[in-house]
Parts: structure tokens; C-alpha cells; sequence
């Protein structure tokens, strides 16, 4: 009781907006992160629009419970003030990081069951019991869609750009042909994204649901977009209302669009086993690069 005492306290008392105190953070509860830090981030409307996604190396968009989404920022060569609203882990995530190098994962907790599963898995997980310092409430967006992490007090500095070496994208020149494309809609059951080039940003306008996606005021723009396409099945879990919390499965094999520089390409994914990273390849093989900045990686069915 003591323990869940102290944990309120930490994270009701002193509330302020996202970012708050963010540049000011005291020495962090870790010298350094062991690996790329995972944020699991809400995405419904009541939580948008959300910090600190703009300085993400990765984010990914994953179908949760009623067909809704929620995303997955990767961090590994920025740490912003902030991130969040933080919301809790699924499996999905737990199969997706397997591939990374002891990462860090950073949520607001996750259903009792699915624990054993977290505690085993090769990763530093975080929620606010363990390091609440790190942690606060904001008061912009009401319970339970106002829990942000300050990611220095967590992991003190980034791990660098080599511990998304295994997400499987390297920047560099664009393959050649491709097809022009300037929008792409992807659909979950209870949920959308656009995705719109924009010349001037040099990136894909980002929209949720209709709405532009954006972080300080400013819509996110990344300029590589995967479309990867996954099979989508019930796991074992379900949420508090008997939904069944889908999982999207990323070791395999399978297709994929890459979107970048105005137009589309046709590829192809690879995963033979979980401990393995993603390896996306044209048609010949060869392996894909991205544009230089931030890539999202939308888990989808075709």
C-alpha cells in the first residue's frame, strides 16, 4: 500500500502540460538506455493530439482491442522532453522488440496474464511502480489518456542510431522505378490513416481518423511510410469488456509497400524467427532503403 502510495503521489502531484520540465530533468534513474526505447503511446481521439512523436526514429501502428489503434514509438538517436500519453502493452509488441537488442519498453502497465510473458522477455520493461520519477500526470487530456513519460530520467541518453539496425531499414538512395502515388489510406476495423505527399515537407502529411496527426502544433510528415503487410488473428487475451486483443504476426514472411519520395514500390518482408530482424527486399533481392528521417511502419491485413 505504502508503494502504490508514493507511486500516486509521483504521478498526480505537480501536474503540468506535455513537456514540462522536460529540459530541466535531473540525473537519470539509468546512465544509459541498453538498447533503443520503446514508448507505447495512445492514439484515440481523447488522447491526441500526443508529444513527442515527432523526434520518434520509428513509430508503428498496431490494431489493438474493438479494431482501434495505437502506436509504438521507437527512440534510439533523439530522446524528447516528453512522450505520451502512455498507455499498456500487448503481445504484439512483446513478438516485435524480440528482434532488438535488450530494449527498453516503456507502457502504463498491461493485463495481469500477460505479465509472465513480459517478465520473461528479453527486454527492460517500465511502467510507473518501478521509476515514477520519470513519470507524470498531464492536464491536458483527461484520465486515463494524460500519462507521460520523460524518457532522460529513464534511460539518460540514446542508444544510438546502430540499435535500429535490426528494424531493417537503411537510408540511402530510393530503388529504382517505382510509381507515383500521393495518397494512401490504410484501414483498420475502427480506424484510419492517410497518408499524403507533400513536396514542400518532403514527407507523408500524416492524418488519424480524418484528422492531422501532429505534435507541437506542427502535422508529422515523415518521409518513408512501410505498409507492411501481416496477418491479423485473436490472441489469447481480451480486454475488460470481452473484446479480443488482436495480434499481428511480424515473423514470417510476407509483402509490403514502401512509400517514399512521391511514389510506391512493391516489396517483400522477412522474418524467419523472432530473435531475427526484419529484412524488406525488392524484387531482386536487393535490400530497401529508406529516406533519410522518420519512418512509420503501419501492421496491417491486405
Amino acid at each position: 500500500m505504502l508503494t502504490a502510495a508514493i507511486t500516486a503521489l509521483a504521478l498526480t502531484g505537480g501536474c503540468t502540460a506535455p513537456g514540462g520540465g522536460g529540459d530541466a530533468d535531473p540525473s537519470p534513474t539509468a546512465a544509459a538506455a541498453p538498447g533503443v526505447l520503446a514508448v507505447k503511446v495512445d492514439n484515440v481521439l481523447p488522447a491526441r493530439p500526443q508529444t513527442g512523436l515527432a523526434q520518434a526514429d520509428v513509430i508503428y501502428t498496431e490494431q489493438v482491442e474493438a479494431g482501434l489503434s495505437r502506436l509504438m514509438a521507437l527512440y534510439s538517436t533523439t530522446l524528447p522532453g516528453a512522450v505520451g500519453p502512455v498507455r499498456s502493452a500487448r503481445e504484439t509488441d512483446l513478438r516485435l522488440l524480440r528482434g532488438f537488442n535488450r530494449p527498453v519498453l516503456a507502457y502504463s502497465g498491461s493485463q495481469s496474464r500477460l505479465r509472465p510473458l513480459i517478465e520473461a522477455a528479453p527486454l527492460r520493461a517500465e511502467t510507473p511502480g518501478r521509476h515514477p520519477e520519470a513519470w507524470y500526470r498531464g492536464g491536458d487530456h483527461p484520465a486515463p489518456h494524460n500519462l507521460y513519460l520523460r524518457p532522460r530520467r529513464l534511460v539518460g541518453k540514446p542508444a544510438g542510431a546502430a540499435a535500429l539496425a535490426p528494424a531493417g531499414f537503411h537510408e540511402g538512395p530510393a530503388p529504382a522505378g517505382g510509381t507515383s502515388e500521393e495518397r494512401r489510406t490504410v484501414r483498420f476495423p475502427s480506424a484510419r490513416f492517410t497518408f499524403t505527399w507533400s513536396a514542400e515537407r518532403h514527407g507523408w502529411l500524416v492524418e488519424t481518423d480524418g484528422r492531422p496527426t501532429t505534435d507541437g502544433g506542427r502535422q508529422l510528415a515523415p518521409p518513408t511510410v512501410v505498409v507492411q503487410y501481416v496477418t491479423v488473428r485473436a490472441s489469447g487475451f481480451r480486454d475488460r469488456g470481452g473484446n479480443a486483443t488482436p495480434f499481428s504476426e511480424t515473423v514470417g514472411s510476407g509483402t509490403a509497400d514502401l512509400l517514399r519520395d512521391g511514389k510506391v514500390w512493391p516489396v517483400r518482408w522477412q522474418r524467419p524467427t523472432a530473435a531475427d530482424g526484419t529484412r524488406f527486399t525488392t524484387g531482386d533481392g536487393a535490400a530497401v532503403n529508406t529516406a533519410d528521417g522518420q519512418v512509420w511502419v503501419v501492421l496491417t491485413e491486405r
